[in-house]
């Protein structure tokens, strides 16, 4: 893709999507912004340009990435709306509602927006991130399904399912490093050293993902295949799910509420 696109904010998100498109698309011309100069030195030595001007970077690019908090949000769409006619906007922002940020972005002419929630596997190609066009035509839906498809997965959805896949997929990340940390804690008091504990539990989380999407099955089958009657797989399930073990996953991605 020969494309010119502008991250503005290098914080976390904005920063991994960045580098994950430069990987994906080593063509394009890819500018990163950032309040200070320091921030923006690990992507300068990644090949990518940088900026400390906003607009000035949204000016000289086909496609805008907003990837800043959402506190700053509205303040930096303002400071670059002015260049924004004809423009490509993808806010990476999350929790603002549609109706907001369309009112925020008025008349800027733009020729598509899109508000897309991926996580921070997206530096390594590896994101589910979901999208909901706010406006645009089949060839911005394209260009946004190319973009997010080489990094990762995408899937466009309205704005209810939007929320729910920030919370299952974005948020998701923490939640499965949360158990990936647990279930190494308890390696360790079963007599792992704690480097080993958590080699064990990364590749264990990782080669059941990849066993479940080889196979397409539920995965209440492929733990019926781990089970046998009386062993230890199922005492330790059953052991947590009398601790709440999927009541309190279910609990964690209900704790989000949209904003009245």
């Amino acid at each position: 893709m020969d494309m010119k696109i502008a991250v503005i904010g290098a914080g976390n998100m904005g920063g991994a999507t960045a580098l994950g498109l430069a990987s994906a698309f080593p063509q394009a011309r890819i500018t990163v912004t950032a309040r200070h100069a320091a921030t923006l030195e690990k992507f300068a030595a990644r090949g990518l340009q940088t900026s400390l001007d906003n607009p000035a970077a949204a000016r000289e690019a086909d496609i805008v990435i907003l990837g800043v908090k959402p506190w700053l949000a509205k303040g930096v769409l303002e400071e670059i709306l002015p260049v924004l006619d004809g423009k490509l906007l993808i806010s990476l922002v999350a929790g603002i509602p549609a109706a907001e940020l369309q009112g925020w972005i008025g008349g800027a002419g733009l020729r598509g927006a899109y508000t897309v929630i991926p996580n921070l596997a997206i530096e390594y190609r590896e994101s589910m991130s979901f999208v909901l066009e706010l406006a645009g035509t089949p060839e911005t839906h394209a260009t946004v399904q190319e973009l997010f498809g080489a990094v990762g997965r995408c899937a466009f959805v309205d704005e209810r399912r939007l929320n729910a896949g920030m919370m299952l997929a974005s948020c998701g990340t923490a939640f499965a490093l949360r158990y990936v940390r647990a279930a190494a804690e308890g390696g360790v008091e079963l007599g792992l050293y704690p480097s080993e504990a958590v080699e064990a539990a990364l590749q264990t989380v990782k080669g059941a993902a990849v066993l479940l999407e080889a196979r397409g099955t539920h995965p209440e089958a492929e733990i019926d295949r781990v089970t046998t009657p009386g062993g230890i797989t199922i005492k330790g399930l059953n052991a947590m799910e009398e601790a709440g073990f999927t009541a309190a996953v279910i609990a964690g991605l209900k704790a989000w509420k949209p904003a009245k």
